[in-house]
């Protein structure tokens, strides 16, 4: 009788830390977008908590050590500045191995950054002392074919091919060794539109779909969402 209890009791221990919700660290700013949907999106996600925060206060708050209160950063804006202090908290915070989610305008961020390119797996060129031929692009509202790359991914096992009405971005630096998970055939858009990348200790998602309600509306898309958060979390 006395090691059924202490059976149950171990049961239960574990069904309370799996129960424990994702922390998410929501960071938006420096881009418009369909805030009510985005956040409806967030809303509706189970076994999931999360804090919204703008920039410039995001970075700062980065800087703070609040970082070390969340389990994945998902990162939804599109700034352009960054101080050196910041620089060496995102360096620092994959060296501690923090997973960061990285969504679709976020590419463009941090032009003068070289590194940040490193971080994310890719950049989005906007850079006026470039030739035209080394900008990167974009076009808004067409329909996406999205091919899911990798069907073992935890992120997204199960999944099946769908579409978006979107915006695509074309013409941007993806780094040779990310792992793809993600890929479309529209003539507008680089074909590599979602991958995982490791930088340090960090386990680093980009997913480039969604611009706006269109996208955070579909279930597919909220389920790459969703899956994508709980595989970060789930990282060593």
């Amino acid at each position: 009788m006395k090691l059924i209890l202490t059976f149950i009791a171990l049961l239960a221990i574990n069904f309370n830390i799996t129960a424990q919700p994702v922390k998410v660290m929501l960071i938006t700013g420096g881009h418009s977008y369909d805030t009510l949907q985005f956040l409806q999106m967030f809303d509706s996600f189970t076994g999931l908590e999360y804090t919204h925060f703008n920039q410039p206060q995001a970075n700062q708050e980065l800087v703070n050590g609040l970082a070390e209160k969340f389990d994945v950063l998902v990162f939804y804006d599109m700034w352009k500045t960054i101080s050196e202090q910041e620089k060496a908290s995102y360096i620092n915070l994959t060296k501690r191995g923090k997973p960061f989610l990285f969504l679709h305008h976020t590419l463009v961020s941090y032009q003068t950054w070289p590194e940040f390119q490193k971080i994310l797996g890719g950049r989005y060129v906007d850079n006026p002392d470039l030739p035209d031929e080394q900008q990167s692009t974009y076009k808004h509202d067409v329909w996406i074919d999205i091919e899911i790359t990798d069907n073992k991914h935890p992120a997204t096992r199960g999944m099946k091919n769908f579409r978006l009405f979107d915006e695509v971005y074309g013409n941007f630096r993806v780094l040779p060794d990310v792992k793809p998970l993600l890929k479309t055939n529209h003539p507008g858009s680089t074909p590599l539109i979602g991958w995982e990348n490791l930088y340090n200790s960090s386990s680093i998602i980009y997913l480039q779909p969604g611009h706006d309600k269109n996208a955070f509306e579909s279930d597919a898309y909220r389920r790459l969402i969703l899956e994508s958060i709980k595989y970060l979390a789930s990282r060593p």
